[in-house]
């Protein structure tokens, strides 16, 4: 998923605020389960929720206004009841790396308790 950075997203220092980046994986990890056929209104129909149990991100270089990155997403591990994901930003014009995160999804039912992830979601997901 490609973002341009608009001045709405940089600090005072010029740079984009760390917070964003977390938008950005989110957009990124959005895009990964949609091209899967996995959308969140499909998952709210199902009874599912997922939501962000882990996160660990390490700022590499900084983005700034102006600047186009590259966020992936890639499904690395898959449990019971959780999506691993590791994620990267890029600097799409030099290719810098910019972000490096680890995110993990747990499946929830509506009353938020942990459930197992449905076999037609773990059938798209093949890792």
């Amino acid at each position: 998923m490609e973002k341009r950075i608009y001045y709405h997203d940089t600090d005072a220092g010029g740079v984009v605020y760390y917070a964003n980046y977390l938008k950005y994986l989110e957009e990124a990890r959005t895009e990964f389960l949609e091209e899967k056929g996995l959308g969140v209104e499909q998952f709210r129909r199902m009874g599912f929720l997922y939501a962000v149990r882990k996160c660990s991100l390490t700022y590499k270089s900084p983005a700034r206004y102006g600047d186009t990155v590259v966020c992936d997403a890639r499904l690395t591990d898959m449990t019971a009841a959780q999506l691993v994901f590791e994620q990267r930003v890029h600097d799409k014009a030099t290719g810098r790396l910019l972000v490096e995160a680890q995110v993990t999804l747990v499946s929830l039912r509506k009353d938020f308790k942990p459930a197992a992830i449905p076999d037609e979601i773990r059938a798209k997901l093949q890792i």
